[in-house]
């Protein structure tokens, strides 16, 4: 069989490597640049190629790089940026994995003969019944099906995850024992095209800041923000919030954003009632089997990457959105990310929250409706 692997230059893709080439397939590694980098080189596409080129050396396979930037900014980052203007905190992530690595990258290892792809993610694919089923990494804090719920069953039925079954210490290990360079390397963290740059002066190249207002929940100007586009959900950091008189010297949080007027809403106090939710409706839903379990259904669900699975009921409606009611109440589920659902270690799929019914998010629709 012939294996085409995404090499990244990370240790998890190195022993992907070596563990298919143990296996004896007939393998190769392709490095992707999905992000065009500036003068500043924050990606550091260039180091990481590099290190991918000296794994494959090592082991002695075919290597070969592409350039996706064009494709990854058409289908990836301008989403990233309409999501950002209307309020909303996308997840780029899922999108890539759905948009560049297992439709792009698939197309070009098959464009050059492979029969199957390989990647390093913490996952597995699981065949059953005749069906491809996503199923969680076996290293708990690893397990990156949240960003791959996207995929369905020609992807799965075309890839592997070599690493999936194993933990990450023993990843390590192995590529210590394999003699990689990337052994000891850091995981990448963050999202590649903004790398260590600060977060509000890259997104203030392509959306402008526009300070405002920082009120309390009850009205009271309590400081300035930089831009709303700037703040998430739940976020403590960066508000930069004095002492208040007449207010506890306890922290503030984001728990609301008002576009329309560009005020951002905080309250104090980590589980602020503002911020609280029990369900949600979400866009158009993808089901890694092609169709949903049922039209109501309970199972597990994260609305962020490594939250304790929590259980919900779902309700598939007609025009393929969902209605999802939690057993207990969710803090800071935010519009613009993901919800992905699990029946045990299987994942279902997921979709996007639009909308939820936190107290403030209501207010807000009610103000900006009147």
């Amino acid at each position: 069989m012939n294996i085409m692997l995404g090499v990244s230059g990370g240790v998890d893709s190195s022993v992907a490597a070596l563990l298919l080439k143990q296996q004896g397939h007939a393998l190769s590694g392709l490095f992707m640049q999905n992000w065009d980098e500036e003068d500043d080189g924050e990606c550091r596409a260039e180091e990481d190629r590099k290190d991918a080129l000296a794994v494959c050396g090592k082991l002695g396979i075919p290597f070969y790089s592409r350039n996706f930037a064009k494709t990854y900014w058409s289908e990836v980052f301008t989403h990233f940026l309409s999501e950002y203007k209307a309020g909303r905190t996308p997840n780029p992530d899922v999108l890539c994995n759905r948009e560049i690595k297992f439709k792009t990258f698939l197309d070009e290892a098959k464009a050059l003969g492979a029969d199957k792809i390989a990647t390093g993610h913490y996952a597995q694919v699981r065949e059953k019944d005749g069906h491809f089923q996503l199923v969680r990494g076996a290293d708990a804090g690893k397990d990156q099906t949240y960003f791959l719920h996207q995929l369905g069953q020609t992807q799965l039925a075309a890839t592997l995850f070599p690493i999936g079954h194993l933990p990450k210490s023993e990843v390590r290990a192995l590529a210590a024992g394999a003699g990689f360079a990337t052994a000891a390397k850091k995981d990448s963290t963050g999202i590649c095209f903004i790398g260590e740059r600060d977060f509000r002066d890259f997104l203030g190249q392509y959306i402008p800041a526009r300070t405002g207002e920082i009120r309390s929940v009850d009205g009271l100007r309590v400081g300035e923000h930089a831009g709303v586009f700037y703040y998430t959900l739940g976020q403590r950091e960066g508000l930069h919030i004095g002492g208040i008189k007449g207010r506890a010297a306890a922290p503030w949080f984001v728990v609301g954003k008002d576009i329309h007027r560009n005020i951002l809403y905080v309250d104090q106090g980590v589980e602020s009632q503002w911020l609280q939710s029990r369900s949600l409706r979400s866009e158009t839903a993808h089901w890694v089997a092609g169709m949903a379990p049922a039209a109501k259904f309970r199972c597990t669900a994260k609305t962020r990457y490594r939250q304790q699975d929590v259980a919900c009921q779902v309700h598939v409606l007609p025009d393929g959105t969902l209605d999802v009611l939690f057993d207990e109440p969710q803090r800071a589920v935010t519009p613009g990310q993901s919800l992905v659902l699990y029946a045990d270690d299987v994942c279902l799929g997921g979709a996007v929250i639009a909308k939820t019914d936190a107290p403030m998010e209501i207010r807000l629709r009610q103000e900006t409706t009147a």
